[in-house]
């Protein structure tokens, strides 16, 4: 029974990313093309897209393109083209979520289902299979049994895909309207405004405060560190970062941090393998916690936690590092166990604000104490006085080291050197069995001592420099020690390598689309409200042909003129303020009077109603399209409701 390949599945802004993450350890690259990617401002052109997926297969890494909008009519036939450029340039997969797109005359590229199309069900997941996805981006919010169902009902050839860091999403992906609602700007349609990082104030059915200007839709970035076995045993196959707008040093950091903990999962298992060819070698430590994020979370990966969160603050407050000693008129001292540098970012809590400020210049004062003159001056600097504890948030040496070159990858090859009758051939031999060779015409003169004539001959060898091949193991075989010049071994062994390297190009495999069930498989639903984000009519022509009888049009089309639900999400502000009523089960004195009666979020003018779901143990934020919004033209077909 051959091995199941894990793969490492990282995010790339721009192609120059792109092939960092390759280099540190990623399997795969996922990245925008030009257009029609679930991130507005992380397009590049079809030329770069081309020129990464060559850099990725000479590893036989995969690149899959985001495609993942939903799409007016207008825009079907330019998304078609393009995916016709795509294929052309070497991608090896599109991650789609507009099901109009499989209505087209498209190339047989590999379709990727993206966490946009809301796959919490196994019947969700078997459906897609069967319409022909290959890989099924999982909602991030099923827990390990759940994740399992999934696994249990699609076929064993279909990839289950989940994302395992990153900043998080409270909404089900593809189930989150606010942004459009109140600017006109679609989270389906690639441009959130990120309204969920607001801050709040929440009051109960009363009227009364229970949380003022707190953060209360922003939730913790997702860590799944310490899980990667488990979500082995439930079925995920590829590992998923999150961050296509993230630069290349989080980009770095978290695939070489990932790489090191899959590579210690594949040490211990003979039945998994890794899904792309050579060995990374980091030239530094990664540390996840070291690059942005709002604390970390495995979210409902072990069922529902208490402290998801991200109440206080959106933004990075970095490493505990010590605590304030001293101030002085420009300067204060911190005692800190660790080295400081120039440049360092600093964050300290003042009444649950979080106060920053850069160290232009640090000093050593003493054992264990370093001054620090900051970038503004200190007086202005809330609540700073001794004992307060001080964190970085920007370790300037550690991101100097991943500035330089901070990564190698190298594939194994084994060597063959040779006598012929003309002169000498050198046959390679990579670790996944794919070879070349190169031979030489040369007059052969015996070598004069043998001994160092072999021990030059292997010296020049095993220098694959620059190339993609590292040697570990070479085979001579010739009738008598020779006398081979270094230019001549030299040459033969660039040739050698030149055409390995062609070689693997063209072994790597691009996988087909996956043949779709026929006859159609039925739709799990009959009919479609809003939430389905159909938006064109391909993706309504999709959905009739597998037995849907009422479809209605995407929010974006201004249909939904009354309060819907303009999030729905698995974060429940009642359970984090200990109002769930399941959680007073059992509580003497209080099971059975406490109710999931709704709630109000309020910003500033902004005021949603909150709507508890408790069989599903979901939260519903309700609320209207602005007037001007709705008012505006759709760029859309107009579906009727009934069929």
């Amino acid at each position: 029974m051959s091995a199941h390949p894990l793969e490492l599945l990282a995010p790339a802004r721009s192609a120059e990313i792109g092939r960092e993450a390759v280099l540190h350890g990623a399997d795969a690259v996922y990245i925008g093309g030009p257009a029609f990617g679930a991130r507005h401002n992380a397009g590049n052109s079809v030329a770069e897209i081309a020129a990464l997926a060559a850099y990725a297969h000479r590893f036989h890494a995969r690149l899959y393109v985001t495609l993942n909008t939903i799409l007016h009519d207008a825009e079907l036939e330019p998304a078609r083209t393009l995916i016709h450029a795509l294929y052309d340039a070497g991608v090896d997969a599109l991650i789609v979520q507009d099901m109009g797109l499989l209505e087209l005359d498209l190339p047989p590229i590999d379709l990727h289902a993206s966490t946009q199309c809301d796959i919490r069900s196994p019947e969700k997941a078997r459906f897609l299979a069967d319409a022909g996805f290959s890989q099924i981006v999982l909602a991030r919010e099923l827990s390990l049994p759940e994740i399992a169902q999934v696994r249990a009902a699609v076929p064993q050839d279909v990839v289950i895909e989940h994302f395992v860091h990153g900043a998080l999403c409270v909404a089900f992906s593809g189930q989150c309207y606010i942004s459009h609602a109140h600017t006109g700007r679609s989270a389906n349609r690639g441009d959130c405004s990120q309204a969920c990082r607001l801050p709040y104030s929440l009051h109960d059915a009363q009227g009364r405060v229970v949380a003022f200007e707190k953060h209360l839709l922003s939730v913790k970035d997702n860590n799944q560190s310490a899980n990667l076995a488990d979500l082995v045993e439930a079925g995920v196959r590829s590992f998923k970062i999150e961050g296509r707008y993230k630069d290349a040093d989080y980009v770095k950091n978290i695939t070489g941090h990932y790489r090191q903990l899959l590579d210690q999962l594949l040490e211990q298992r003979t039945d998994l393998a890794p899904a792309s060819s050579g060995h990374t070698r980091l030239l530094f430590q990664p540390n996840p916690d070291k690059t942005f994020h709002r604390g970390s979370t495995d979210y409902f990966t072990h069922g529902r936690q208490a402290d998801i969160g991200a109440f206080d603050t959106p933004a990075f407050v970095g490493l505990p590092l010590g605590v304030v000693s001293r101030v002085g008129p420009d300067w204060l001292e911190v005692e800190t166990d660790a080295e400081m540098a120039n440049g360092d970012g600093l964050t300290y809590l003042n009444k649950r604000t979080v106060v920053g400020m850069q160290a232009n210049t640090v000093e050593p004062c003493g054992k264990r104490r370093w001054r620090i003159r900051p970038n503004e001056p200190v007086a202005a600097l809330a609540g700073l006085k001794p004992g307060v504890e001080v964190s970085r948030n920007r370790d300037q040496a550690w991101e100097a080291a991943l500035r330089r070159k901070s990564a190698e990858r190298r594939i194994d090859v084994t060597a063959r050197f040779e006598e012929t009758q003309t002169g000498f051939r050198l046959a390679l031999t990579d670790a996944d069995g794919i070879q070349a060779e190169a031979e030489v015409v040369v007059e052969k003169q015996p070598a004069r001592e043998a001994a160092k004539a072999e021990a030059s001959l292997r010296e020049q060898l095993g220098r694959f420099g620059t190339t993609d091949f590292q040697l570990v193991g070479l085979e001579i075989a010739w009738r008598q020690p020779w006398f081979v010049p270094n230019s001549v071994t030299n040459g033969l062994r660039r040739e050698a390598a030149a055409a390995l390297e062609a070689a693997r190009l063209a072994a790597h495999v691009r996988l087909p689309r996956r043949a779709a069930a026929i006859p159609p498989t039925p739709y799990p639903e009959d009919a479609l409200s809003y939430l389905a984000n159909v938006y064109n009519h391909a993706a309504r022509a999709f959905y009739e042909r597998h037995g849907v009888k009422l479809i209605a049009a995407a929010f974006e089309a201004h249909e939904e003129a009354g309060e819907v639900s303009l999030m729905i999400t698995k974060h429940c502000l009642r359970y984090s303020y200990s109002l769930c009523p399941k959680q007073a089960k059992g509580v003497t004195g209080v099971q059975g009077q406490v109710r999931a009666e709704p709630m109000t979020l309020v910003n500033g003018d902004e005021r949603y109603t909150l709507r508890f779901d408790c069989r599903a143990c979901e939260m519903h934020v309700l609320g209207r399209i602005k007037k001007h919004i709705l008012k505006s033209a759709p760029l859309t077909f107009h579906p009727r409701k009934s069929g």
